[in-house]
């Protein structure tokens, strides 16, 4: 493949058909949950974490051949709406069938959850065991959130990946009940470990917000933040101090799904950290589709077009460690090509037509 200026082009002399809009990489989804696929309209909207998260366990289970189909179909509407590598959330190998036939590269992060310090090593034996399962697709063992992992399964998660030269992802501060939590062992959360008849009476408060709280058990392990919806900007600049490997998601379309709320873009885009995008799952989001994701941050932050590409393709690339072939439009590489038309819902700027086109 060449990549040709305008002049060149017209030096072929070959039949050339032009199109209005931008001809720009495959989209990366760093953040899905194909698992929950067939959760699609099930559960209400805007009812805040910790409801959702209740009903994410109460309904979550269906039909083995259900799951599976639902699986299929959000995979080919994936690649039909130009996405071409996932970072997929995983608790179970259901998705290996999937994964393994599609036509989109898949990461997957097996979840380990588990807030008893004295369970850590039996939960790391099991999601050990999960991601043998998922061999020879890459996985990494990652911890789901701050409020379900505790210090010690944290301290496990990340000797693993230092030992395996992983890259981590983790739920970080979607709502403000994840830092009361933390702060003052108050709020929402202790309504959901009720839910779950589990004895927290070990825990302490640290007085910190979330984030402050555990960022500093995985040190500097390459560490993708996903959400980020209450994250502050004392959160951000610590996050800075403590970690050079950073990577923030903004999964736009399952915030206001679930909080109604939005990730503060502006303070992300002044501290100039790495973010990426996702499209968490079907339970959160009525589609997996990076250029919806896109125009939501463009239509409700006023995000340039250029920085929402750069979010939506190098940046996840990098993440996942594919910006060798997928990304950029470069001789070399094989990143997919999507046409994104004006019709689309994007206010693109001409300068950044010249750029892409």
């Amino acid at each position: 493949m060449d990549v040709l200026t305008e002049e060149e082009i017209v030096d072929l002399d070959q039949d050339i058909t032009k199109y209005k809009g931008a001809i720009v990489p495959g989209f990366i989804n760093s953040h899905c949950h194909l698992e929950l696929s067939h959760m699609l309209e099930q559960i209400p909207e805007r009812t805040g974490l910790v409801e959702f998260v209740r009903s994410i366990i109460a309904n979550r289970q269906a039909n083995a051949e259900q799951i599976l189909s639902a699986m299929y179909d959000a995979d080919q509407k994936m690649f039909e709406n130009g996405i071409v590598a996932v970072g997929d959330i995983s608790n179970q190998v259901s998705s290996k069938e999937v994964k393994r036939k599609s036509k989109i590269h898949y990461h997957t992060f097996i979840e380990a959850l588990g807030f008893n310090p004295e369970r850590a090593d039996a939960i790391m034996d099991h999601v050990r065991g999960i991601k043998q399962d998922f061999e020879p697709l890459p996985a990494s063992i990652v911890p789901h959130a701050p409020y379900t992992v505790s210090p010690e399964l944290f301290e496990l998660i990340r000797k693993e990946a230092e030992k395996a030269n992983a890259f981590i992802s983790v739920h970080n501060q979607e709502t403000d009940n994840e830092n009361a939590f933390f702060e003052n062992k108050s709020g929402g959360f202790l309504k959901l470990y009720e839910f779950l008849g589990m004895d927290i009476s070990f825990f302490e408060a640290t007085g910190k917000t979330s984030l402050q709280s555990w960022l500093p058990y995985i040190k500097e392990q390459k560490t993708l933040l996903v959400h980020n919806t209450v994250s502050k900007r004392a959160d951000v600049i610590f996050a800075k101090e403590q970690n050079n490997h950073l990577y923030w998601c903004l999964c736009p379309q399952a915030n206001l799904y679930i909080e109604n709320t939005l990730p503060d873009v502006d303070l992300l885009m002044d501290e100039k950290v790495k973010i990426t995008l996702g499209t968490d799952s079907l339970a959160s989001n009525h589609q997996l589709n990076i250029l919806s994701e896109m125009i939501t941050l463009q239509k409700n932050k006023q995000v340039a077009f250029e920085k929402l590409l750069s979010w939506a393709t190098i940046n996840g690339a990098e993440f996942l460690e594919l910006d060798k072939q997928l990304g950029t439009i470069e001789v070399g590489k094989k990143p997919g090509l999507n046409l994104i038309q004006l019709s689309a819902g994007f206010v693109i700027e001409s300068d950044e037509v010249k750029k892409l086109i």
